[in-house]
């Protein structure tokens, strides 16, 4: 009988899902990724958590509860760092305990460990040991660990290329945006965790929002590496927080880009490292660069009305904006 391996469609699903998929696909193990966002699954996991959570980890808990009864493994990394000497917020690090004291009934977490922090670990002492559960043969985990990174690899070029994560999991859905191009005449940087912008529900569908308002849009994940880590040294201390520092580094590279008109900085309330993430890039904007910044920090109380209004202001502005530069262009 085959085994399934469930993935909640949460966290850092949008970075390394491809990776996920094609490892557990070697090894002859399905895979199968909880629904998309809906108002039932966050309310499911506002209920079981604290209201201290953040609307992150309420959203990933009832992507658990959605894969509950549907699998036989639930793939729940327990992520400490994915770089060296540096960390991820300390919720990605305990999510498989808030899980697995929250939940009844649930089938097996593997929550195998990710750590990168010192020198000389590596991502395959993970891939090993979830590899271990479903076969004693290392030379077939270590073939499908190397076909994983080239998916992972595939992935990150196709997001450098243009594209987005939910892009690049679904063909399909990028066709269809592929045929539905309008007429973009301004470039809007959003700068914001991968679980906060491309899930569809918790965003409000906001890119898809900006790009029928005319909008050419771009993510920091669109950025080779080495590019948002030197953007980031101009900050006086290093951040240790990784996303954080993708977050920074993509927000300075996108000021000084000419053919970027604004920029939109997401943040989930009650996350402290978003919140010192955007006072930095505030002040960044206020010291260095003339182009409109929108702060918009989004919970489980978000409105769609409040959000489609500030949107459509933020439009309005960086067009009119963009007008006067013209115009006093052109008169000098």
């Amino acid at each position: 009988m085959s085994v399934t391996v469930g993935i909640p469609r949460a966290l850092l699903y949008y970075y390394y899902y491809p990776q996920w998929k094609t490892f557990f696909a070697h090894l002859g193990v399905k895979t199968l990724v909880s629904r998309e966002t809906t108002r039932g699954i966050l309310e499911k996991g506002i209920k079981s958590t604290v209201d201290e959570a953040c609307l992150p980890i309420k959203v990933a808990v009832g992507h658990v509860m959605d894969l509950c009864d549907r699998v036989d493994y639930i793939f729940l990394p327990r992520v400490v760092s994915t770089a060296r000497r540096e960390y991820i917020c300390p919720k990605f690090l305990g999510f498989p305990d808030i899980v697995r004291n929250n939940i009844e009934h649930l089938p097996p977490l593997m929550d195998n460990s990710i750590d990168l922090y010192r020198k000389g670990s590596s991502l395959y002492n993970l891939f090993y040991s979830v590899g271990k559960e479903f076969t004693h043969n290392p030379v077939r985990i270590m073939r499908a660990y190397q076909a994983s990174m080239a998916a992972l690899n595939n992935h990150c070029r196709d997001m450098e290329s243009g594209r987005l994560p939910f892009e690049t999991c679904d063909s399909n859905r990028h066709n269809r945006q592929d045929q539905d191009v309008g007429v973009r005449d301004v470039t809007i940087a959003v700068i914001g965790h991968p679980y906060n912008i491309y899930d569809h529900y918790i965003s409000m569908n906001m890119l898809k929002r900006l790009r029928d308002y005319g909008a050419n849009v771009v993510t920091a994940d669109q950025l080779p590496e080495h590019v948002f880590r030197r953007e980031a040294e101009k900050l006086p201390k290093q951040l240790f927080w990784t996303l954080n520092q993708r977050m920074v580094g993509a927000a300075f590279y996108y000021f000084d880009r000419p053919e970027v008109d604004g920029i939109i900085h997401v943040a989930s309330f009650g996350c402290g490292p978003d919140s010192m993430t955007g006072e930095l890039i505030e002040r960044f904007a206020r010291r260095e660069s003339r182009k409109p910044l929108l702060n918009l920090t989004i919970d489980e109380h978000t409105g769609e009305a409040g959000m489609v209004t500030r949107l459509e202001a933020f439009m309005d502005m960086v067009r009119w904006r963009r007008q006067l530069d013209y115009v006093a262009a052109t008169y000098y």
